[in-house]
């Protein structure tokens, strides 16, 4: 919705429109007569507003000059109750007098669904099944060195000699090694030799 009659739409109103089509369709972009307070054009409108519709900017005077012409991202509500993020920078003549203001109002409402989406994702597990995984010693394998990765903050390939104890300590308890192939695997999950493994467990057992 654009009224190409004035110039200061003319002059403005290519970048007005790359930015909505940049963002659109969740962004509306609005350029506002600071004289009158009126609406001069819109792009990708989100409410019923229109130019030549009441802008209701209120005085530039009053607003902030350490803002240097850009003020925001700032928050707005909409009737119907979605957020928007927004931004507005008044645009000014070679004589500094302002000319119009620059208007987008980016809809929050698909970050906001996205963010709800990852935040389930994230949630919470309940305690895995363990009688489902009593018999499977690789899961067991993974899950130790996995769960001591993240207690430590360490990858396995910083793994100081204390951790790779603690974690043979919690399979030895487990039995796992009294699997007959356990041990290559541990080592190989470990980034170790099979003879590195053998002799922590040495040490362990004795």
């Amino acid at each position: 919705m654009v009224s190409e009659q004035d110039p200061r739409v003319r002059r403005w109103g290519a970048v007005c429109e790359a930015v909505a089509l940049l963002l659109g369709p969740y962004a509306e972009v609005v350029l506002h007569d600071p004289d009158t307070d009126r609406v001069l054009a819109i792009w990708n409108p989100l409410t019923a507003r229109a130019p030549g519709d009441p802008s209701a900017l209120g005085d530039l005077d009053r607003l902030d000059p350490s803002g240097r012409d850009v003020y925001g991202p700032y928050e707005k509500l909409l009737a119907d109750g979605r957020r928007l993020s927004s931004v507005s920078a008044v645009l000014r003549e070679d004589d500094e007098r302002p000319s119009a203001v620059l208007c987008v109002n980016l809809d929050r409402t698909p970050l906001e669904r996205a963010a709800a989406v990852l935040s389930a994702f994230g949630a919470p597990t309940t305690p895995r099944p363990e009688p489902l995984f009593e018999q499977d010693w690789s899961q067991r394998i993974a899950h130790a060195i996995g769960a001591h990765v993240r207690a430590s903050g360490r990858p396995v390939e910083r793994f100081t000699r204390a951790d790779r104890l603690t974690v043979l300590r919690e399979l030895e308890q487990a039995r796992v090694f009294t699997v007959r192939r356990a041990a290559p695997v541990v080592a190989e999950a470990l980034r170790v030799s099979r003879s590195t493994v053998y002799g922590l467990l040495t040490e362990l057992r004795r």
